[in-house]
């Protein structure tokens, strides 16, 4: 597939609310696989469409348990605290402390466009939440303390 760039801190878009995508096409397939390369090729767990330019409701996360794709995802219980260390590829060298959920259950489609529901905890929920934020113009630096910028 291709590698996408990457937009940063500072473009509009990254403050934007992302669209529902109505079908699963071959286009949103292959945004995808595009998005996983991407984030494979950038060193990163999580990716969201906005963050390579495109309003659309996508991301895909790989904590090194395997790629997942979430279309439309949709967190629907959450459960517990954990405060840890965050960064972002849209943010190279800025990091900081985020408090989220220590688990959550999260309803989206998959690539066949499928409906699944997941649960997650730890690294996988801490992931989900950053990247749907991402969805809804959040940056993780709105919500962390102790940010080190290098």
């Amino acid at each position: 597939m291709a590698l996408r760039n990457i937009r940063l801190e500072g473009d509009d878009i990254l403050r934007k609310r992302a669209k529902d995508i109505d079908a699963v096409t071959d286009r949103i397939k292959t945004l995808a696989a595009d998005m996983l390369d991407t984030m494979y090729h950038s060193d990163g767990v999580g990716l969201a469409a906005p963050q390579i330019g495109i309003l659309k409701r996508i991301i895909v996360i790989d904590i090194g348990q395997g790629p997942l794709v979430f279309i439309n995802p949709e967190i629907i219980e959450t459960d517990g605290e954990q405060v840890g260390p965050e960064a972002c590829l849209s943010m190279p060298r800025v990091s900081g402390e985020v408090k989220r959920p220590l688990k959550v259950k999260t309803k989206a489609l998959n690539v066949e466009g499928e409906e699944f529901t997941i649960e997650g905890e730890g690294l996988l929920a801490r992931a989900i939440c950053h990247e749907i934020d991402h969805l809804n113009g959040v940056l993780f630096t709105d919500i962390a303390t102790n940010i080190v910028r290098e």
